[in-house]
């Protein structure tokens, strides 16, 4: 009766959301980790920066190789795999004590295991099982992590300094164990596999053959070997890394630690971030229906200048302790947060085709990653030299702007530039 009234893609969508939501609040709460464990253990906080900048690079790097083996054995099969590895990661937490199990537990497992639901589930869900409304799933699904952050980042944080961070890891891994179950109950591989077609598809077309289905790691770097002979590829990833540099990997990992040292409260830190949540919620959604009908070189150009501009002001609001000033950063960061996904997608899809773009973006989005990486660790080490995180956010609102400058020579007509189905067999 349901699958009369509602097409199967959207209830592959809404599993896929709430994965990413558990997958997200475990990397976006990284922040408010690091003071519990610098108390806790006595660890210095540019260890436990490198540890989460590993996380954060080795997610990136391990999503067209995901992509890759998502062909390969199916999505369920890797979303499940995905998904026990993050439960592990978590139980793993409470018996850590030395910083070196940190980096292996929130660096390496945990990296890997969200690898997945942060880099390709998106575009590999919207473009298999969508269509039409292609850049709206694409903006509902990138904008799940904020919404994640939205709801549980205000009671991590209040559980953490009412009781203890294990708590709140319990919490993490509870969800973890939720969405593992529902995945395996309502996850499908294709649309084929329950007998429809995707939304918005009224005639049935060839399906593309997978042709290196036993060697998912020549799948991945073959994308890789073929996007960059497209200076277009270049300019995506480096705008991309920008993007993770001034998102995930700066205020994501360093924000809350930013506003305590002004003397703001762990609690009211980690709502403002949660704020920013509400309209990036807002932001990215709109984003996705926008990248339907406007220029997406455009969108990204007043995206990355919007947000390196908020960023210039971050700084002058914590400074003058002006809640005013950080409630108009939260709601200016928070509309483009992860705004830029939908449109930086829409040009990779268009560029490289439907079917090559899930690998192709995978790499586009490791270079996000690896900007993320730098900024959460060199985050940490400005921390140390200076015993200020100014110079940092400084620094990122600049990068945005050169990022801004990127994404608009790219050339508008990329039909030209299509890579030929023939030189990229995966």
């Amino acid at each position: 009766m349901i699958r009369n009234r509602i097409h199967y893609s959207w209830i592959i969508l809404i599993v896929s959301f709430f994965s990413i939501i558990a997958a997200g609040i475990v990397r976006s709460s990284s922040g408010v980790f690091i003071e519990p464990f610098e108390n806790e253990f006595g660890w210095d906080r540019s260890v436990i920066s490198l540890a989460f900048a590993v996380g954060l690079f080795l997610y990136g790097i391990s999503g067209p190789f995901m992509a890759a083996l998502i062909e390969v054995f199916g999505l369920k099969r890797i979303m499940v795999l995905s998904m026990a590895t993050l439960l592990t990661g978590t139980l793993l937490t409470f018996i850590m004590q030395q910083s070196w199990q940190l980096i292996i537990i929130w660096g390496i497992i945990i990296g890997l295991g969200s690898g997945l639901f942060l880099t390709v589930l998106s575009p590999y869900v919207a473009n298999r099982w969508f269509e039409k409304r292609r850049g709206l799933a694409i903006g509902i699904l990138t904008a799940s992590t904020a919404t994640g952050q939205l709801i549980l980042l205000p009671i991590i944080a209040i559980i953490i300094d009412h009781y203890s961070w294990r708590w709140a890891i319990a919490l993490i891994m509870i969800l973890s164990v939720i969405m593992l179950v529902i995945i395996l109950l309502f996850m499908k591989n294709s649309p084929k596999e329950v007998g429809i077609l995707p939304y918005g598809l009224e005639k049935e077309t060839e399906e593309y053959i997978v042709e290196q289905k036993k060697n998912p790691i020549m799948i991945a770097f073959n994308g890789l070997f073929e996007a960059v002979k497209a200076k277009e590829f270049w300019l995506l990833a480096g705008s991309f890394f920008i993007c993770g540099l001034s998102t995930s990997g700066l205020i994501g990992t360093h924000f809350v630690s930013y506003c305590i040292s002004f003397g703001i409260p762990l609690v009211t830190a980690a709502s403002l971030l949660s704020f920013m949540g509400v309209f990036d919620l807002v932001g990215t959604t709109l984003s996705g229906w926008l990248s339907d009908r406007f220029d997406n070189r455009w969108l990204l150009f007043w995206y990355y200048a919007l947000r390196g501009a908020s960023l210039a002001l971050l700084p002058l609001a914590l400074s003058e302790g002006s809640y005013t000033l950080l409630v108009i950063f939260a709601i200016f960061y928070g509309l483009d947060w992860i705004a830029t996904v939908p449109p930086t997608i829409g040009i990779s899809r268009r560029i490289f085709g439907v079917e090559k773009s899930g690998i192709i973006y995978g790499w586009i989005f490791a270079s996000h990653q690896a900007g993320a990486a730098v900024a959460a660790f060199g985050g940490g080490l400005i921390y140390k030299i200076f015993n200020s995180y100014t110079w940092a956010f400084f620094l990122a609102g600049i990068f945005c702007l050169l990022a801004s400058l990127f994404v608009i020579v790219i050339k508008k007509q990329t039909s030209e530039i299509i890579v030929k189905e023939d030189s990229l067999k995966i």
